[in-house]
């Protein structure tokens, strides 16, 4: 049976994280994705004229997942629960699945992103997040505080750097250090309540659930 075109797309795109994590981004080339794929280079453009629309794969289901998240907070209650559930989910997006390669790709290739269309959004979809983690208080310290809390998720990747750690441990880090951030936004009136979590995003979702 012939693979799915949207099995084969899938295909490129784990064989390409690989390669761009064992050898470099730029001295990859989309011969030796195609080599390691046992397909022609034909076959390959069907899916990808080039290293950048792949990279620029991940980064638009990045942005559809962050855009979900977005969506779904904007439809609960202003509260610290509410909070609490979101940046949850947006850790979810970022260690679940293969996400964790994505990051640390996306750590390590900065440069690339900037060049994108799609990578240069990527800081406008954020803080579309933060304000999503700071409705309902709009002082200069709740703004910065739903930023950081954003951070301490990213930045897990590179500035934990304890020998042995898991991704498992990463995300629990990063979530109670941004939890700490998050508890000081809203009144406490605010964080009684808690969201409808039967419409949170799907954890696996890419449209509609970040990573």
């Amino acid at each position: 049976m012939r693979e799915s075109t949207g099995g084969t797309r899938e295909r490129i795109k784990v064989v390409a994280l690989e390669l761009f994590t064992e050898q470099g981004y730029e001295k990859t080339s989309l011969r030796e994705i195609a080599e390691r794929l046992n397909v022609t280079k034909a076959a390959l453009y069907y899916h990808f004229k080039s290293k950048d629309d792949i990279v620029a794969s991940f980064v638009e289901e990045r942005l559809e997942r962050m855009d979900a998240l977005t969506t779904w907070a904007e439809s609960q209650p202003a509260t610290l629960a509410t909070r609490r559930e979101l940046i949850s989910q947006y850790a979810d997006t970022m260690f679940g699945g293969d996400q964790p390669s994505v990051m640390r790709f996306f750590e390590q290739n900065q440069t690339v992103l900037k060049s994108l269309a799609s990578g240069q959004q990527m800081r406008g979809r954020m803080m579309q997040l933060a304000n999503a983690l700071c409705r309902g208080d709009d002082s200069p310290a709740a703004q910065l505080r739903a930023v950081l809390s954003l951070f301490a998720v990213h930045s897990s990747w590179f500035a934990v750097r304890a020998p042995g750690i898991t991704d498992d441990d990463r995300r629990k880090i990063a979530l109670d250090v941004a939890d700490e951030l998050l508890a000081a936004i809203g009144t406490e009136a605010d964080r009684t309540a808690e969201p409808d979590r039967t419409a949170a995003p799907d954890k696996g979702a890419t449209a509609a659930d970040l990573g």
